[in-house]
């Protein structure tokens, strides 16, 4: 980054006050009469109600709409294991993305914990506090004990968006690829170059999507999951193939999809070469891809690419899924986020994408014109109509499936922020 860029973002965090989120007041608190409804003695009268029946704290305080983001800080964006205060510049930044896109309250919570379990006691005793709860920056593969852990023990969605933020808007993309470069899902052969939490979530999602195990080769550092390694945790071997590729280089030749969940400059233009017609380049790895557009256009001008940046096209952000995934589940109180949940915002974020790109959208990235196709495989954020779409689909198939404790909403598809029914 820049030396102007790191100065403006220590800036940026540090003034006109420390820190990105507040708490606001939703009720007058003006008068003496403002007071004693608002503690002693009128908040008597809602703690009888919630002791009395506990889905009433939904009617009388802000559960219903409030999201706790948690980390431990071993896994903070690329910058590893630098522990849970150093995360909590990144914790403020989702509960910022969380209120500003989705209307959604959110706090964010670093926990020191000296094991998976610790950390799993410490958020299931204050969940109760909450509507939801969003894991961030947890490493694998304890990240998926400690997910698994916390859907069983809570009654309210539990999910690690690194995992399945990632997977949902990669899916979206991904499947729009495809089918631009002419390919079935459920034909495509694919490499996944990394094997942790997003890497991992993807491809089950894109197995929950229709693509078939046995065309998916993953690679570790190790090189490829194959049937014959002994090396590998259970979630890794849950991928292990029967195959005699061992490296990149072999499983690349005539490969339709590369999805890069691994680290930079991975992936050559000579490999690139090699894959098949129309090849679909997910290039993930955050700010340094595994090859740079420019480098994979000059390859092979057919590619159709997408990478986790803002500086180019198709960029995957998971700021187009968990703000509106939350928000679904939780106007219809549903209490997980189930693949069901997932599948559908996928396919709301692929369908969007094809439909015709608003002015103020345009207006807001400085463009002329923005139409589907191999630059545009996936919304932009500052869509509005995310809201609506991505919301609604969520809170349909959670009370489709059965996780939804509540109706689904009379003022669903929302329009704004101001249909957000608190």
């Amino acid at each position: 980054m820049a030396e102007d860029m790191k100065q403006a973002a220590l800036d940026y965090h540090a003034n006109p006050r420390p820190g990105k989120i507040s708490v606001e007041l939703t009720k007058p608190a003006v008068t003496a009469r403002d007071l004693s409804l608002a503690y002693s003695p009128g908040v008597a009268e809602p703690v009888r109600e919630i002791a009395r029946d506990a889905e009433l704290a939904y009617k009388y305080t802000a559960k219903g709409n409030l999201v706790a983001v948690i980390s431990n800080g071993s896994a903070i964006l690329g910058l590893g294991n630098l522990g849970p205060l150093a995360s909590k510049p990144v914790m403020e930044g989702k509960s910022l993305l969380f209120k500003r896109f989705a209307g959604v309250d959110s706090i964010d919570l670093e926990v020191e914990s000296e094991s998976p379990q610790a950390f799993i006691d410490t958020v299931k005793r204050i969940a109760v506090t909450f509507g939801g709860i969003n894991l961030e920056d947890i490493k694998a593969p304890e990240c998926f004990e400690i997910e698994r852990a916390l859907i069983d023990l809570c009654d309210i969605p539990v999910f690690h968006d690194d995992q399945h933020g990632t997977a949902i808007v990669t899916v979206a993309g991904m499947l729009n690829a495809l089918e631009l470069a002419g390919k079935e899902v459920d034909q495509a052969r694919m490499v996944c170059l990394g094997a942790g939490a997003a890497a991992i979530s993807c491809t089950k999602l894109l197995i929950s999507c229709g693509m078939k195990p046995e065309n998916i080769l993953m690679l570790d550092s190790k090189g490829v999951i194959q049937s014959e390694r002994t090396d590998l945790n259970q979630y890794k071997a849950a991928f292990a193939v029967e195959s005699d590729c061992r490296t990149l280089d072999d499983a690349i030749e005539n490969a339709d999809v590369f999805l890069g969940l691994s680290g930079p400059n991975l992936l050559s233009p000579e490999q690139l070469s090699r894959m098949a017609k129309n090849p679909v380049v997910f290039a993930c790895s955050n700010p340094d891809p595994e090859i740079k557009p420019e480098k994979a256009v000059e390859a092979r001008p057919d590619v159709i690419m997408a990478t986790g940046r803002s500086d180019y096209p198709n960029q995957v952000n998971n700021v187009l899924g968990f703000p509106f995934i939350f928000r679904g589940a939780l106007d219809v109180r549903a209490s997980k986020i189930n693949e069901e949940m997932k599948v559908a915002a996928a396919y709301a974020l692929k369908e969007l994408a094809k439909e015709p790109v608003p002015q103020d959208v345009l207006d807001a990235y400085g463009l002329d014109s923005l139409e589907f196709g191999r630059d545009y495989i996936i919304p932009k954020p500052m869509d509005a109509r995310l809201l609506g779409a991505v919301s609604a689909a969520v809170a349909k198939a959670a009370v489709d499936t059965g996780v939804a404790r509540a109706e689904y909403p009379a003022h669903y598809p929302m329009k704004s922020m101001d249909d957000i029914a608190y």
